[in-house]
Order: C-alpha cells, then structure tokens, then sequence
C-alpha cells in the first residue's frame, strides 16, 4: 500500500472494515479488532493513528510489527494473514495490517468471537455464530440429523436405484451405503435417522423438512419483471429438480432455425449445456440452512440469471472462482457426482466460461450479493449495445431472439441498403464462418432478410 492510498485511510471514518490503533494498543485489544475483521468481510487496521484518524507515527516499529504478529497468532485459531507493511507517510512509519476477505474459519479472540459494526467490535449472537460456522463449513448443516424425519421418509426405490448404480457400493447394503454417503447417521440411541442431505437427495418430500428446498424458475417475455411471465415451483429431491429446471428453460428459450441443404437445424439463444451447469452448481452449493429463500432462475429475452442462497463458501471469491475450489455441501456434490450430474474436481464454473465463449457470446457475470451468488448468462454481447440508448426496434429485435451479431448485420443493412458476407465478417471479426453463415440463414428464414446473388455475389437486404 502507497503513502498516498494511506492518506486516503486516514481521511476516512472508521468502519466495517477499516479501524486505527495506537501504537500501545495492547494485544488482546488488537486481536479483538483483526478477529472481527476475519468474521466479517475482512478489513484493514493501521497502527501508528489515533482513534480519530489523526496521524500519530511509530516510534518503535520493530515492536508495533511484533504485536500485530502476536494478536494475529493470539485469534482462536490462529489468523493467518498477509504480513503486515511498514509504510512512511509524511515521514512518519506506520503499520498497515490487512485482513482478507472469505477467511474459511470462525474466529475466537480470548474468550468471545466478534464481529465489526459500524466501527465497534461487537459479539456475535447466537444465531449469527451458528450461521456463521454453517457458512463457514465449520458445522455443516448436510451433515446434522434432521429433526422429526425417520426413516420412511426416504424413497428406499431410489436409494436402490443409486446404489445399484455405483460400482463402490454395490456390495453395501442400502443403509451402509448411505451411512458412507452421509446421508444417514445415527442418533444419541444408536438409530439410523436421515440427515438433511439424505432428504434432499432421497426424500419423498424434502420440503416438508428444509421448505426453502426448491427451484422457483420464470420465463418473462421482454428484458425485464412485468405481468407477462410463465412461472414453476419446483420442488422434490434434488436430482428432480435438476432435470425438471432444465427441461423448464429448454421448452422456453428463444430458438432460430436454419436449413443447411435439406436438414433443419435448432439454435437456442444460449448452449443447454451452460444452463445445465448452472442449474447443477446452485443446487450443489447452494446454502440450505437459510431459509425464506430458494433457487430462483429467470429467464429474460437477452440473458438468464440464477440466484442461489448463500455466499460464496470458504476461501472462495469472484477473484479466484475460476481457480479455487471449495464445495459447502460435499456429501451432496459426492452424490450428484456419482450420478453423473458433476465432475467431482470441477464444479462447473469454469465450463460455463468456455461454453459461452465457444459460441462466440459474452462472458458470464458473477456477481456476490449480501446474501447469495448470482449467475448472469447474456445472449448478446453487453459492450456493443451498452454505449448507446436501446431503441425501441432493437427492443423488439431482442424479444424476437436475435443475439448481438443479428442486431449489428440488421443495423448494418438499415444503415447501408444491404450487408455481403463479407461485410458481416468484419462485423464480428472473432466468429467463425459458419457460426455467422446460420445467423444469416436464421435472418431469411425469419422473412427479415432477403438473400440476393449467388456464392460470392451474395448480399441480403430487407424484406
């Protein structure tokens, strides 16, 4: 961090995640702070200020950085953080000490945990300590027996129909491969009782159990929430879900058409295997003990977006998303795995990027909301509309289906009196031949373009 970044500090007020101390600060005091730090969304501490903001300066650096070393070590369990930066300003040295955000522990300093409000450490109530150690995968919530559910609550036919599936369990009975799977566990008396993640994978109603335990999906028919919708709550074992979401958005994307010779050929506006491994990623990852929320996928004429519950879990950020691996619920990933729906060392994020890129649309969005995680799919690229007003033709344009490389050959023949191949080409200069070759096709087809000419005389003008 530069002087001048500090400077900035120093004018502000302190905060969630921005606090002064003095370089006499005792350790415990300073331990209280960088835990309260962990357990929220990070921060940073300067020493060497005063409560106020005032630049004050160490006068024995060596040992402010030994104290902030100390208070780090001193959290329950230790916080391990970036080491802490001398840096003058105005001539004077301070100690800046950052706390990351999406620290994968609950933090202790001496006895209580706390978290930052405004600018005070305060403790944590019960109920926020339990929903941060269930976040935080420290208690995990697929794991605990869920209350009132017995046995006879699972769907034995699918649990046979799963375990008679999975080479590694053939040879267990039905209960000890559940037990393996944790989605079985036995109680205080030695009984065999569902655990939350048996209910969700095998229940013959999960909702009576976890009732937020569900998918709520919505086709709008222009490009924002209005009264004109297709809506479905979908609810049942996981597996269900899955297949009944997907089947949802498939009967209702937009499709182009073209024919290639005699062959008629179906383009959806975005590839089903993307929206697929969207759908698999919220289900498996998605934090079931919040409830009053659910899954919700929605379905717009540029873009799908999915909602899921729950931050990001663990050490997991928008940053390191593409790079990071971390699962909240890994008995449900194990399962979902072993049927088939994920790869058990990837968890799809990354295949959505590459997907989307392979079709020569616009990267996905991934977006952290104070409490959940948002994917955003767009049928279009957002750059090249985003500069100017959408006019009422390109609003109808975009109901219609048509991605951003139709609208641009569309504004092109509206501008020019026609549009060649060629023309096109440079238009979309990163997009194969053959991709644009449909688009154009998808146009004539549509009675919006007429083609005129033949091979390399060809150009297409309004019709």
């Amino acid at each position: 961090m530069q002087p001048d970044e500090i400077k900035q500090l120093l004018a502000q007020k302190p905060g969630s995640t921005l606090a002064f101390a003095r370089e006499n600060s005792p350790v415990e005091t300073l331990a209280d702070t960088l835990a309260a730090f962990a357990n929220g969304r990070g921060g940073t501490l300067v020493m060497g200020v005063s409560d106020k903001g005032r630049l004050k300066g160490l006068t024995n650096p060596e040992d402010a950085l030994d104290n902030a070393i100390s208070a780090a070590f001193f959290c329950d369990p230790p916080l391990i953080i970036p080491m802490p930066v001398l840096v003058q300003v105005d001539d004077r040295p301070v100690l800046v000490v950052e706390v990351p955000t999406g620290l994968p522990h609950v933090y202790r300093s001496a006895n209580h945990y706390l978290i930052r409000e405004g600018d005070q450490n305060v403790g944590l109530s019960t109920r926020h300590l339990r929903r941060l150690m269930l976040e935080r995968g420290q208690t995990s919530f697929e794991r605990t027996i869920a209350p009132e559910a017995k046995l006879y609550d699972l769907d034995w036919q699918k649990v046979a129909t799963y375990v008679g599936n999975v080479p590694a369990l053939m040879a267990d009975s039905e209960e000890d491969a559940l037990l393996k799977r944790v989605c079985l566990a036995k109680d205080d008396e030695d009984n065999l009782r569902p655990t939350n993640a048996g209910l969700l994978l095998f229940g013959h109603n999960p909702s009576r159990f976890i009732p937020s335990a569900e998918i709520i999906v919505v086709r709008y028919q222009g490009l924002q929430m209005s009264d004109q919708f297709i809506r479905e709550d979908i609810t049942g074992p996981l597996p269900d879900q899955i297949r009944q979401a997907e089947a949802f958005v498939a009967r209702h994307l937009e499709r182009s058409h073209h024919l290639d010779g005699l062959a008629r050929t179906e383009h959806s506006a975005f590839p089903l295997d993307a929206i697929r491994e969207i759908i698999v990623n919220a289900v498996a990852h998605r934090a079931y003990h919040i409830g009053g929320d659910s899954i919700r996928l929605f379905v717009f004429a540029d873009r799908l977006e999915c909602y899921s519950p729950g931050r990001l879990p663990g050490h997991i950020t928008i940053d390191n998303i593409l790079t990071e691996r971390f699962s909240r619920n890994e008995a449900i990933v194990q399962v979902l795995s072993d049927m088939g729906y994920i790869e058990r060392l990837g968890y799809g994020i990354d295949r959505i990027v590459r997907r989307m890129a392979e079709e020569g649309l616009a990267a996905p969005k991934f977006e952290e909301t104070p409490a959940g995680f948002k994917v955003t799919l767009y049928s279009r690229s957002q750059d090249s509309l985003s500069s100017q007003p959408v006019s009422d033709t390109v609003r109808r344009w975009l109901a219609q289906g048509l991605n951003e490389r139709q609208i641009s050959a569309m504004n092109f023949v509206m501008d020019n009196g026609r549009v060649t191949n060629s023309d096109y080409s440079n238009l979309c200069p990163h997009v194969s031949t053959e991709t644009l070759r449909r688009d154009l096709a998808d146009l004539v087809e549509r009675d919006m373009l007429l083609r005129v000419g033949e091979k390399r005389a060809t150009y297409y003008i309004l019709k």
